[in-house]
């Protein structure tokens, strides 16, 4: 075994999930699964990992709120995370990511060389401490920008991929349609993180 502790990955996309399990586990590492940010809490109840690998994009918890909880929890606040996106990958939102704690940032689809020498590397040289945790509306702030840009960008991407299907041949349709529906779906989870924030900020506004 490489470490000790276990590494926790969480990734709400089964097939991405196995993959990562399998190249961590031929390494020899010991790995705890989540789908989402709170089945990452839970598991975290049992058993503290060594380090955390995480997507951000993500039903129930995203990853961003799961890295505020743990930044903000003492006994949490020093285990490294690696956040793994397809979605935030702007420089404002990796620069937003590093701000609230972020160790290491992966773009997908993942160089499985370069991820796993980030995982030894902060295994045996360790990492810097993470900044000071955000106060919670100064975290809420600068979240729910991030989620206002993504979903610009989503309905941005829908509306090419449905124009574009209207001027493909019946054979190449069947994958834009499913690059569409990929699509829509993230809209809609970015879309309900969204009202969760602005509800949470109304409230807060009105009971001040």
């Amino acid at each position: 075994m490489n470490t000790v502790d276990p590494l926790l990955v969480v990734e709400d996309v089964p097939n991405i999930l196995d993959f990562l399990e399998v190249t961590l586990k031929f390494k020899g590492y010991e790995v705890l699964k989540a789908r989402n940010g709170q089945e990452a809490l839970d598991a975290m109840q049992n058993k503290r990992p060594a380090l955390i690998i995480t997507d951000i994009l993500m039903p129930k918890m995203d990853g961003f709120t799961l890295l505020y909880h743990l930044r903000t929890d003492p006994s949490t606040r020093d285990i490294p995370v690696v956040f793994l996106s397809a979605t935030y990958i702007a420089p404002e939102d990796k620069a937003f990511a590093m701000t609230i704690g972020a160790t290491r940032f992966i773009e997908k689809p993942i160089d499985t060389e370069e991820f796993l020498l980030t995982v030894a590397e902060l295994l045996t040289q360790g990492s810097l401490p993470p900044p000071p945790p955000l106060k919670e509306r100064e975290f809420l702030m600068g979240y729910r920008k991030r989620l206002e840009m993504k979903l610009q960008q989503k309905n941005s991407q829908i509306a090419r991929a449905e124009r574009l299907l209207e001027t493909l041949p019946p054979e190449q349709k069947p994958g834009f349609m499913t690059l569409r529906q990929q699509s829509i779906n993230d809209r809609e989870e970015i879309q309900a993180e969204l009202e969760r924030i602005k509800e949470f900020l109304g409230k807060n506004i009105s009971s001040t």
